[in-house]
């Protein structure tokens, strides 16, 4: 087997997913095409040699539907020998499309894949894809159907987090993610978004709040208990996990994920690749899995996945420099770092989704990109990028530098 290298990565900045967020002009196409470009300018890529270009995108309907990997390879002018596939494994779908591109090259059926992922939540609405899952009830009820938040609750009462517990690692994830802003560490690998006549439409993440504290958090109502209660959800969560007696619920938009547009790519390659295009590794996919976890708590799946991908990697939790787990909901990561007794100060290093944004299908590449950076900054080896993921499910890659 070859190895699979990752020389660069790109994203976007993410967008505030509304009607009047800077991003919302911009289809998820052009935002595709966006990353597709930078990344043969920086390169010196001939797109004719681009094996494969796989993006994830969780509701790929209307203008995001139709193979947009592809499409966007149209708009960014690749050649037409450059292919496109598009996949979906929920949140985990751009993290996933780099384990897929390795997997190819690694098996030696291809040199050069772009894997990435997209996501335009200010002109797709989340959910609009449908499902078996979210709308048949012979699906739903023996899977405990229940929309995340009323999960990440869940998993906040069982694990005995609290309202500030959560609050306060919202509060850190903004002050993170404005400090990672100020020292300049995601210039190198966030381009900026331009109109046809070549303005910056957005060159920095719009839905951070570096304000954030305490105080303001405290003001919030919890988002999720309205849907407990009188939609009966917290009755489902409850005959799932019959030893709680309640649900409380902690979560509201302040210590949630924001809903955002943008897009993210990583070049991947083999050695001969690298050889052929001039350029230098920086990092290698060491190894990656996946896993269905509890369909319930459904957002503990990054637990279940990192104790597999270590067991059968015959890694330990030591052999882990840095972690970057997405930030759903703030139980989610204090529950992962709870479970492996994982020190704060190496995970999520610069902030997460709670801050920035989670635009669903680009998410995985973004953050494994962001965590590459760090290592470097750091000087540091290796890392674990990890999601949870809808439906109960976890994928989790580990990326050593090279």
């Amino acid at each position: 087997m070859s190895e699979a290298y990752i020389y660069d990565h790109v994203r976007t900045p993410r967008g505030r997913g509304k009607k009047d967020g800077s991003l919302h002009e911009v289809p998820a196409v052009r935002l595709a095409a966006r990353v597709l470009e930078s990344l043969r300018d920086r390169n010196g890529l001939d797109t004719a040699e681009v094996d494969d270009i796989i993006f994830g995108c969780v509701d790929p309907v209307g203008e995001a539907g139709s193979v947009i990997p592809k499409a966007a390879a149209f708009e960014a002018g690749y050649d037409f020998a450059a292919p496109g596939m598009q996949i979906s494994r929920f949140c985990a779908s751009g993290l996933d499309a780099v384990n897929l591109g390795a997997s190819k090259i690694a098996f030696g059926s291809d040199d050069i894949v772009i894997a990435g992922g997209v996501e335009s939540m200010s002109r797709v609405g989340m959910g609009m894809s449908g499902g078996a899952w979210i709308m048949d009830p012979s699906v739903g009820i023996p899977a405990y159907f229940m929309p995340q938040g009323i999960s990440a609750d869940l998993i906040a009462t069982k694990y005995g987090f609290t309202r500030d517990d959560v609050d306060a690692y919202a509060v850190e994830s903004q002050r993170r993610a404005a400090q990672a802003w100020a020292d300049g560490r995601f210039a190198k690998s966030v381009i900026p978004v331009r109109d046809q006549n070549g303005l910056v439409i957005l060159d920095r993440d719009e839905h951070m709040r570096p304000s954030t504290d305490m105080q303001s958090l405290g003001s919030l109502n919890a988002s999720f208990a309205a849907h407990g209660e009188m939609g009966g959800y917290d009755a489902v969560a409850i005959q799932a996990h019959p030893e709680l007696e309640s649900v409380d619920h902690v979560h509201h938009a302040g210590n949630s994920s924001g809903i955002v547009d943008g897009a993210g790519a990583v070049l991947l390659g083999s050695k001969r690749a690298g050889e052929t295009l001039g350029l230098k590794p920086r990092a290698r996919i060491r190894t990656f899995a996946n896993i269905g976890s509890d369909p319930a708590l459904m957002l503990t799946g990054p637990v279940d996945v990192t104790k597999k991908l270590l067991e059968r990697s015959g890694m330990a939790l030591s052999d882990i420099d840095l972690f970057e787990l997405n930030e759903a909901f703030a139980a989610v990561v204090l529950r992962y770092c709870q479970a492996f007794d994982i020190d704060p100060a190496i995970m999520n290093v610069n902030g997460g989704a709670i801050a920035m944004g989670h635009p669903l299908g680009a998410t995985g590449a973004m953050i494994l990109g962001t965590v590459l950076d760090e290592l470097e900054r750091q000087d540091k080896q290796t890392a674990l990028v990890t999601l949870c993921i809808g439906a109960g499910m976890g994928t989790a890659t580990v990326i050593e530098r090279v």
